[in-house]
């Protein structure tokens, strides 16, 4: 039956959703299935900014990018990359044309919600070990009980650094919450949900045999467990002073579905955006415009310190590009981020619709529809958002379009509802053109989050046509 005047003039004007599953080709649904198999092991291996700093430096040595510090001068198609202090990631191709007409710059963060450890942490409560938490970043307390967790990080003594990583592995421990069993709560039942659990409620149960001795001493349970820990890695009490400690979901990341579309796991904000941003860099030959991938920490609880992106390191990664190639200057770098063009790579809220009605279904991101482009973020009235001009937007826009890239403009729920925030303002404070562009994730900051493997490679490929272009 042939199409009406009508319905071709709308299929014309009107902008449809569409889900990128629709009529996809057999060949590149392989290519999405196999490129999530290679996300999920990496968020299985990497569940920290150190873990994930570590392993993109195995990955970048790999493919041929070396330490900038080692080398003394750079030219057009060298591969170099810097790491600030094993929790920042910057890596770059150099590009052929003049530096100060500016940077294709990715920016994303490695670091997630967590439960970090006190500085002393361990104490022993009715025959009871356990370890207290200050929780970091954005969570829903409740989510945190009664799921298995496992113990990341260091611990530096007076004369050497220790690596942890207990619960992973099947033959290994792992240490959870005990929240109250429901025949009891009837009076934590009435409290508000952000009440249910307080901060000080969250401590980790790590033991409970005392240790074996005739004496009659006190906290023998928790004198078991530093016995315990002092044989296997010679730390006292005093040592976890000295430490960073983090404990995250133990449970591994899994293909989610009867069709297995979408991606369970902990740590995909922003670890989704900040994989296929540098996987994608690993493309770039001989760009004309030199390609940057910033890989931050700390933006989950406002970017501040030495290795947030707050921070000048940046810039000094920046500096020693310039340096090394066209000879620095005062007010170079400034004309250099004035002229570059940045996507802020991180998640936004995918439309769920167990809670419809938090969202303006006109304007979110829906699973399986590509990547998010979102003009500005912040609260209420725009408080707090960096803004992109229609220039840009309309910049991004094309260049999607033209690469065949499927892409969605949205906001994160209805106006006062909530708010969200990005490194955007931060590289925008420098003058470059700025845009949030991630990949929609159900669960934010929960224990499981869950992610479109179409929407991942979307992503990838997206980061992929912005560092080529010219």
């Amino acid at each position: 039956m042939e199409k009406s005047e009508t319905q071709i003039l709308k299929e014309k004007l009107f902008r449809t959703k569409k889900n990128g599953w629709e009529n996809i080709e057999e060949n590149k649904k392989k290519k999405i299935f196999e490129f999530s198999k290679e996300y999920i092991d990496f968020i299985n291996e990497a569940k920290t900014e150190r873990e994930c700093t570590k392993k993109f430096t195995e990955i970048l040595e790999n493919n041929g990018f070396k330490n900038i510090d080692n080398l003394n001068t750079l030219k057009a198609g060298d591969k170099v990359y810097y790491i600030n202090r094993y929790k920042n990631v910057y890596a770059a191709v150099i590009g052929s044309d003049d530096l100060v007409k500016g940077f294709n710059i990715i920016g994303a963060h490695i670091d997630s919600p967590r439960l970090d450890l006190k500085p002393n942490p361990l104490y022993e409560s009715n025959e009871l070990a356990l370890l207290k938490t200050h929780y970091y970043g954005g969570i829903k307390k409740y989510q945190w009980v009664n799921i298995p967790l496992s113990m990341h990080g260091i611990i530096m003594t007076k004369d050497k650094k220790i690596e942890i990583n207990i619960g992973e592995k099947d033959d290994e421990p792992v240490f959870t919450i005990a929240d109250l069993l429901p025949h009891l709560a009837s009076e934590q039942n009435k409290k508000k949900l952000n009440d249910a659990i307080s901060g000080e409620d969250l401590n980790i149960l790590v033991g409970s045999i005392p240790y074996e001795t005739e004496e009659e001493i006190s906290e023998k349970v928790k004198l078991n467990i530093l016995n315990i820990l002092n044989k296997k890695y010679g730390i006292v009490e005093r040592d976890f002073v000295s430490s960073e400690i983090e404990f995250v979901p133990a449970m591994k990341a899994r293909n989610l579905g009867f069709d297995e579309s979408l991606v369970a796991g902990y740590g995909q904000d922003d670890r989704v955006c900040a994989y296929t941003s540098l996987k994608a860099l690993l493309n770039i030959e001989n760009p004309k415009r030199t390609a940057i991938c910033l890989l931050a920490d700390k933006e989950e609880i406002g970017s501040m310190g030495n290795t947030g992106m707050s921070s000048r390191v940046f810039e000094y990664f920046l500096n020693q590009i310039l340096n090394k190639t066209i000879g620095n200057k005062p007010g170079l770098l400034d004309t250099c981020l004035k002229s570059s063009r940045v996507l802020s790579a991180d998640v936004t809220a995918g439309y769920n619709p167990n809670f419809q009605s938090i969202y303006e279904k006109n304007n979110e991101s829906y699973i399986g529809h590509g990547i998010s482009v979102i003009k500005y973020t912040g609260s209420a009235s725009k408080g707090g958002a960096s803004d992109a001009n229609a220039e840009f937007v309309g910049y991004i826009r094309n260049l999607f379009e033209k690469n065949n890239i499927a892409y969605q403009n949205s906001e994160m729920g209805k106006i006062g509802v909530g708010a969200g925030g990005t490194i955007a303002y931060i590289l925008a404070d420098r003058g470059s053109d700025v845009i949030d562009c991630g990949v929609p994730v159900l669960s934010m900051h929960s224990p499981y989050e869950i992610t479109s493997k179409f929407d991942i490679y979307n992503a990838y490929k997206a980061y992929e046509v912005f560092y080529k272009d010219e």
